[in-house]
């Protein structure tokens, strides 16, 4: 397709416009006439897909053939106008970029493109609208640095050089060779940087999964098999201990097996944790933003990459006005030392707001253990659901014994006064409804009928009921 792109053009914008020589530079008025029509980036409407599954969305694609794909005065004026035409007419948009940078020839006047840009683009987001990327090779410097990473979703192409600076100027810069693998889209990927890889051949797929024209499910895993004593260990009398043990156990499905069922169609918003996961999903007739916890990655724990990944999803969901699914299996948030340095206090604390000033419709439902504020922070949601062998505590029975009686042995006792399984909650109002988990089916449909009947702003007069029955 014309300058790579994914899809036919309906119209192109502003080609006809050209630019000056604000430097004076050596021969640059020459270089500028011999450039082709549009400069180094081009714009337009697109439309992918076909029949009632058809949309429009606007393209804003890189030349890297022309000086580079470098962004000077015009490259920026057509991205400006380009997101403006995108927010009159409500529609997508969707950059494939592939750029060196700002262009040198044009210095501060170049430079100041980035900030153009990005307001153009952070304009475009607070229309609530959709934007997404495709970092193509090479995707650096002022592209990268402005429209291209305020996008919401971002794939890269294998192999490509990805970063804000290329390697040569690092190595230049620094007097220090980087890594070989790093500057690249499989870096970007390893470290949460872009959500996907996608091939040339694979990028209008992704462009089209997104703009939720196509459908690609979440892949299952196996689970080992449950030791036949594993659902019935010795406890206390009114079974509270079994359910922890039941709630911890690897044979259970977390969080994200439960998307991988539940969800028709997954795009992933990838993070740095594996222990959150999220994405953009599709239940039934609704298009939803899910969160979902894994225990089953690491310890379980989320820590604070994982937090900032589920602010960022909260965010996306309320900017664009979808209803939001967080499931919850966490035995709360990472504890350590690196943890505590890196500020996780004060994470949990952005997230838990992040969710409870969500404006769109939120539903939890606790798949195995919610431990203490870091699963609280993604649960206080308007209608708050629970598996009927599901738990969540302020605290783990271990953890309380060891803080009260001095002795972590006794956690049995301790999880029947923390009353901490799903019929406890729902009596003591921090819980709607139990869910019985024995049939996948019954819980699928409570999900799809607890987001039909979510209203926002629920969660809190929830808590609120909560704790004016034990205030006086």
């Amino acid at each position: 397709m014309r300058d790579g792109l994914l899809h036919p053009l309906q119209v192109e914008w502003d080609a006809d416009l050209t630019g000056g020589d604000p430097l004076g530079w050596p021969a640059y008025s020459d270089v500028l006439a011999r450039l082709p029509r549009g400069d180094s980036v081009l714009t337009g409407r697109a439309a992918a897909g076909s029949g009632r599954n058809e949309g429009r969305y606007v393209v804003i694609a890189g030349r890297f053939d022309v000086l580079g794909g470098s962004m000077g005065a015009v490259h920026g004026e057509r991205v400006v106008r380009a997101y403006r035409r995108a927010s009159l007419e409500k529609l997508p948009v969707v950059v494939l970029a592939s750029s060196g940078g700002a262009r040198l020839q044009e210095g501060m006047v170049a430079l100041a493109q980035l900030a153009r840009t990005s307001a153009a683009a952070r304009a475009h987001a607070k229309a609530g609208l959709l934007s997404m990327a495709v970092f193509r090779a090479p995707t650096t410097g002022g592209v990268l640095a402005s429209y291209g990473s305020l996008t919401d979703l971002r794939a890269a192409q294998p192999g490509a050089t990805v970063g804000f600076v290329g390697p040569r100027v690092v190595e230049v810069t620094t007097g220090v060779a980087p890594p070989r693998q790093s500057y690249t889209a499989e870096a970007a990927f390893a470290a949460g940087v872009v959500d996907a890889l996608a091939a040339p051949g694979e990028q209008a797929a992704w462009v089209e999964l997104v703009l939720d024209l196509a459908e690609q499910r979440l892949p299952g895993r196996p689970l080992p098999a449950p030791p036949g004593a594993a659902l019935t260990p010795p406890g206390d009398e009114d079974g509270a201990w079994q359910k922890v043990l039941r709630a911890r156990a690897r044979s259970r499905p977390s969080g994200i097996d439960h998307a991988a069922r539940m969800c028709d169609s997954w795009v992933e918003l990838r993070g740095a944790d594996p222990t959150i996961r999220a994405g953009l999903a599709r239940i039934g007739p609704h298009r939803v933003v899910v969160i979902a916890s894994d225990r089953h990655a690491r310890t379980g724990r989320p820590g604070v990459a994982g937090f900032r990944l589920a602010r960022r999803a909260i965010a996306l969901a309320d900017r664009i006005g979808l209803p939001m699914l967080t499931l919850v299996d966490t035995p709360g948030a990472e504890p350590g030392p690196a943890a505590e340095a890196d500020g996780i206090a004060g994470e949990i604390a952005l997230t838990s707001a992040t969710l409870t000033e969500a404006r769109v419709p939120t539903v939890s439902l606790c798949v195995g253990e919610g431990g203490s504020g870091g699963a609280l922070a993604l649960a206080a949601c308007d209608v708050s659901l629970m598996l009927d062998h599901a738990v969540a505590s302020v605290i783990s029975p271990e953890g309380a014994a060891a803080i009260l009686a001095r002795d972590p042995r006794e956690a049995a006792a301790f999880a029947s006064r923390l009353r901490l399984t799903a019929t406890d909650l729902v009596a003591l109002g921090i819980v709607d409804a139990t869910v019985a988990e024995s049939d996948p089916a019954v819980i699928d449909r409570a999900v799809r009928d607890a987001l039909e009947r979510a209203r926002p702003g629920d969660r809190l007069r929830r808590l609120d009921r909560v704790t004016a029955a034990w205030v006086r």
